[in-house]
């Protein structure tokens, strides 16, 4: 199967196209800039396009079977020039990149011929729909999923997968982001004590993830939204489970209070809320994907750690 994978430098995006590679698709990443020589996609093909911008073409688009959007916006990516506290930028923001963004490229790869859709999504608004009345960000997640869905007819399969907090790290400046709560696990950060702040979450690895994308290529059902995920843990379970992997005996506290590494506004629900949930097990089989995959994921990301040679100082 030809299959494009739009966001496929990213740290989602990237296992992915790798994954479907390993499994014998023909696989073409798509993203704004180049491939760098060491990213995780190195020496596959590019598609270069920004579906924000309107860039990609029906021509372009017309060769791949399926196409997997793994370039979902967060508020990781908000522009620098953004004033966050704007509430009419900001949903304006989201309206551009989520809720109307991705179904008009979803729309875009129908009128092209593509078969098969599946979008990466979030989890949020599929576990604690409340969510949505309060959040732009939720909404528009929502949006994003419900508009794309409903494309589906008998000519066109949108997915979507919302999964929870995704472990995983690729070469690059999230590695050296993970590499700072290794250090901290280390005991090199004595400025940060040993807690996690109260709450908790699912988590799942970045390889589960990419089995359940690569199983919605093959089987998902068209016009189906699908709740994935693994392990739920409090925050503090997860730090210690961090500094497990990192070979510390230390013990992580839970604390009422923010983090450095997990501050408040990365926490959605708000701060002691525990956001637990199973995922389907029927819809787990049918999408073929990994459980209890975290723990061996944090292993590997901190072998990854240790074996990366000094960042270089900046201005050098």
């Amino acid at each position: 199967m030809k299959i494009l994978v739009v966001g496929g430098t990213g740290m989602i995006g990237g296992h992915i196209a790798r994954l479907l590679e390993q499994r014998g698709d023909h696989v073409t990443v798509s993203a704004r800039g180049e491939v760098a020589e060491d990213s995780l996609v190195a020496g596959l093909p590019q598609l270069k396009g920004d579906y924000t911008a309107g860039t990609f073409t029906e021509a372009e688009l017309a060769p791949y079977d399926a196409v997997v959007f793994a370039a979902g916006q967060d508020f990781r990516h908000l522009p620098r020039d953004l004033d966050v506290t704007d509430a009419a930028a900001l949903a304006d923001y989201w309206e551009r990149v989520q809720s109307s963004g991705v179904p008009a490229f979803a729309e875009l790869c129908k009128r092209a011929g593509v078969g098969r859709f599946v979008q990466v999504g979030s989890y949020y608004h599929q576990v604690l729909p409340r969510l949505c009345d309060g959040n732009v960000y939720v909404d528009a997640r929502r949006l994003a999923d419900e508009r794309t869905r409903a494309l589906s007819d008998a000519s066109f399969a949108a997915i979507t997968l919302n999964p929870p907090n995704i472990v995983g790290a690729i070469p690059g400046i999230a590695l050296y982001r993970f590499a700072k709560i290794v250090r901290w696990a280390d005991g090199e950060l004595p400025d940060v004590p040993d807690f996690a702040p109260a709450g908790g979450t699912n988590y799942m690895s970045v390889r589960s993830l990419s089995e359940a994308v690569a199983g919605a290529v093959a089987a998902g059902e068209p016009g189906k939204a699908y709740l994935i995920g693994d392990e739920n843990l409090t925050f503090a379970e997860y730090f210690q489970m961090v500094f497990e992997a990192a070979g510390s005996d230390r013990t992580v506290e839970e604390r009422d209070e923010s983090h450095p590494f997990l501050p408040d506004a990365m926490i959605v629900p708000g701060r002691g809320y525990v956001l637990s949930y199973e995922p389907d097990p029927a819809e787990t089989t049918v999408l073929g994907y990994t459980r209890q995959d975290v723990r061996r994921e944090l292993e590997s990301m901190v072998e990854r750690v240790r074996a990366l040679p000094p960042r270089p100082a900046r201005g050098n």
